[in-house]
């Protein structure tokens, strides 16, 4: 297949459960050797749509094709092409790091002798060779998701799928994962995933699709979803407990492109921060802190779904 293949196109996708509509019809591409991120919060569709990529949930409406073959008619063989990297760890504890991935080879028919091969070098790639015969409960979480990722890829597949590949790992775990995902890039392997860290997004995704009550709301790259719904930088300024944070946003509103005011301060969406300063001195505003930092995806994500809590 060539560089440019789309290996995955979805035309229309649709899930309903019985009078709720999860994912209300949408268009999807993802192209050979990239890396393709759903963002969107709570509820917003994302499970839905990649357990129907996964050929776990059948579609209620639309088209799914993937690696060239039709998702509703041709399940089996498209799982047996796949990747699963499920959001929470199904690793058997009572057997070792190595077994864990013997007998998930075995769901494969894959031989022993291609087994054991493929184990020693997919756990030299995670970096887990030297755990190789220690029981799974001895493992930290960050190895425990490497092991994870090692078994997605024992079958040699063309498309893994991430779920929230790095929840709940420390900083230094969540970095090294993302050193072996770019790795799996570079080998050619295409990889989807959904995430709730916009930094997680921003490093690791060539395009992502923000979704939002079932519907995308956004598609890009993440530098072409900056340029189109946020600014070079944002001004936070917070005030007093008791400031009239409103009356305050009029104040300033012809100083940026879009003023947000939040309970605790306002936020400044504007080209170059340093400049905004001087004439918020002019203007007689004396609020207890500034920070000047960079847009970032995270505000783009916040203004395209909103600030309210999704259960």
């Amino acid at each position: 297949m060539s560089p440019d293949a789309t290996m995955i196109i979805a035309r229309g996708l649709t899930k309903r459960f019985e009078d709720r509509v999860a994912v209300a019809g949408i268009d999807i591409d993802v192209r050979a050797g990239e890396i393709f991120g759903f963002l969107g919060p709570n509820g917003a569709g994302k499970s839905s749509t990649m357990r129907m990529i996964g050929c776990v949930s059948p579609p209620s409406g639309g088209t799914l094709r993937i690696l060239g073959m039709d998702a509703h008619r041709e399940g089996p063989a498209i799982r047996a092409r796949l990747g699963v990297v499920p959001q929470e760890d199904q690793l058997d504890w009572e057997l070792t790091v190595r077994e864990n991935l013997l007998v998930y080879a075995r769901y494969f028919g894959i031989s022993r002798s291609v087994a054991r091969r493929r184990a020693d070098e997919l756990l030299e790639f995670v970096q887990l060779a030297d755990r190789a015969n220690e029981k799974v409960d001895a493992l930290s979480g960050g190895m425990r998701r490497r092991l994870t990722i090692a078994r997605a890829l024992v079958n040699e597949p063309r498309i893994v799928l991430l779920d929230e590949p790095t929840t709940g790992l420390d900083p230094q775990a969540r970095h090294l994962v993302w050193e072996r995902l770019f790795r799996l890039k570079q080998r050619g392997v295409t990889l989807v995933l959904t995430t709730h860290y916009m930094d997680e997004a921003e490093q690791l995704c060539d395009r992502l699709v923000v979704m939002d009550g079932g519907s995308i709301v956004a598609e890009g790259s993440p530098r072409e979803l900056l340029e189109r719904y946020c600014t070079r930088e944002v001004v936070e300024l917070r005030f007093g407990l008791d400031a009239p944070l409103a009356e305050l946003a009029d104040k300033v509103t012809d100083l940026a492109e879009r003023v947000e005011v939040l309970p605790d301060r306002l936020l400044l969406y504007v080209p170059d921060g340093d400049t905004t300063l001087p004439a918020l001195h002019d203007r007689n505003l004396t609020p207890t802190s500034v920070l000047v930092r960079r847009g970032t995806l995270e505000d783009v994500f916040l203004h395209l779904t909103g600030r309210t809590l999704v259960d």
